[in-house]
């Protein structure tokens, strides 16, 4: 928590990996936010229902319902909330899914406080991400299958089921991201 007689702004950080959210609350108290954890969607809409949060911090997946769903009651309770979604499964599709959604900003795990904080800062512009060039052939193959892999919630066997793919061949792909023409 922050000084006695300080006033904080209130963040709720809601993930279900129990240690990353032990170490990030901890960052982000010693950053001035009074840090509410919770660590499913079902246990984060009651807490910010009784207390609309300022800021909030919100993994993509999760288990139980998905955190855009969450981004989708915060924007709803107050729509001035600062949302800032995290995921290992970062995609074109679902960032833009988050803006729309009222995220403020999308960022790919691992993400440290000071990422997250510059991201509040974030004017939300769901055309951010997106560049106007003709997207790489490697480029549309990552998003497709990243889309694919979150339509199976992370599974590698069922998306190279799905992508009519050797699962070797999908963890390969997996491990070189294509290059960014930025």
């Amino acid at each position: 928590m922050t000084e006695q007689g300080a006033e904080s702004v209130s963040l709720l950080l809601v993930d279900d990996d129990i240690t990353f959210c032990k170490v990030l609350s901890a960052a982000l108290e010693r950053r001035g936010f009074a840090v509410t954890v919770a660590h499913s969607v079902e246990q984060a809409i009651p807490l910010a229902e009784s207390n609309p949060p300022e800021f909030a911090v919100v993994d993509l997946k999760m288990g139980g319902a998905p955190g855009l769903a969450l981004v989708k009651a915060l924007h709803g309770l107050d729509p001035n909330t600062r949302i800032v979604v995290l995921t290992g499964y970062a995609s074109i599709a679902t960032a833009v899914e988050a803006i729309k959604l009222g995220a403020t900003q999308y960022l790919a795990k691992p993400a440290n406080a000071d990422e997250i904080v510059a991201a509040f800062n974030h004017a939300p512009d769901s055309n951010t991400s997106l560049k106007t060039q003709p997207a790489q052939i490697m480029s549309l193959e990552w998003e497709h299958i990243q889309r694919v892999l979150h339509e199976h919630d992370g599974n590698i066997s069922a998306t190279a089921r799905a992508l009519n793919m050797h699962r070797r061949t999908l963890q390969r792909k997996l491990a070189k991201p294509p290059l960014r023409t930025d």
